[in-house]
């Protein structure tokens, strides 16, 4: 997720700032900061959803399911690693497709902030903007993006090639059979992968002076 996110959720300091200043009323500096959130969403929250957002990224690319990993490493022995391969990028390639659901997911959280919660992720720990999103929004997120993690899988064929890989490997003699929920395991790793690249970027805009590219961001840090 884009620098543009965790801007936006910490341009909220810089209206708490206004506020002490000026004869803005609550409801007017909380309209601003929604406001600013809301643009800030809507600028950033495309960078995993991109082609190759999950899958060119290490930290985030999605694996072969850790419970199939004995089938995965027998079937590169035995020549089908191009497969493999194949069938981890229609992982990815689920979870882009599915991270465009996270814009508005994250937009009605930010509706729903309050003084208080802005208060919280200001004077709150490294990673504050980064929990109340996750606080909020997981149980939503998990919900949207399941259906259409499955419905991208199945268009990019990534439950076909499992099935083929996964049977290809029942024919070795001895190995114990792997079924994995694909759908149960893309969704969490997508999610997990969402508030990392979120907590990242929270992470270096509070601690590093030359990633407040802002006056905003400036202003949020003077203010702290």
């Amino acid at each position: 997720m884009k620098k543009s996110i965790i801007a936006a959720l910490l341009s909220i300091c810089a209206f708490l700032s206004v506020q002490a200043q000026s004869p803005l009323s609550n409801e007017e500096v909380g309209q601003g900061l929604k406001d600013a959130l809301t643009q800030g969403i809507s600028k950033g929250a495309d960078a995993l959803s991109q082609v190759d957002g999950y899958f060119k990224n290490p930290q985030v690319k999605i694996p072969f399911p850790p419970d199939a990993q004995k089938m995965e490493k027998k079937l590169r022995e035995i020549g089908m690693g191009d497969d493999v391969d194949k069938f981890i990028l229609t992982l990815n390639r689920g979870a882009e497709d599915a991270a465009k659901q996270a814009a508005p997911i994250f937009v009605d959280a930010i509706k729903k902030m309050s003084i208080a919660d802005a208060w919280s992720i200001l004077k709150g720990q490294p990673d504050a903007a980064t929990q109340y999103l996750k606080k909020t929004t997981t149980t939503q997120l998990q919900t949207q993006f399941k259906p259409v993690i499955k419905a991208s899988l199945d268009k990019v064929d990534a439950t076909k090639h499992y099935t083929e890989l996964a049977n290809t490997y029942d024919k070795i003699p001895f190995v114990k059979k792997v079924n994995p929920d694909l759908d149960a395991y893309t969704t969490d790793l997508a999610i997990q992968g969402l508030f990392l690249m979120i907590a990242n970027e929270e992470k270096n805009i509070r601690a590093n002076p030359a990633a407040r590219t802002s006056d905003l961001l400036k202003k949020v840090f003077g203010f702290k």
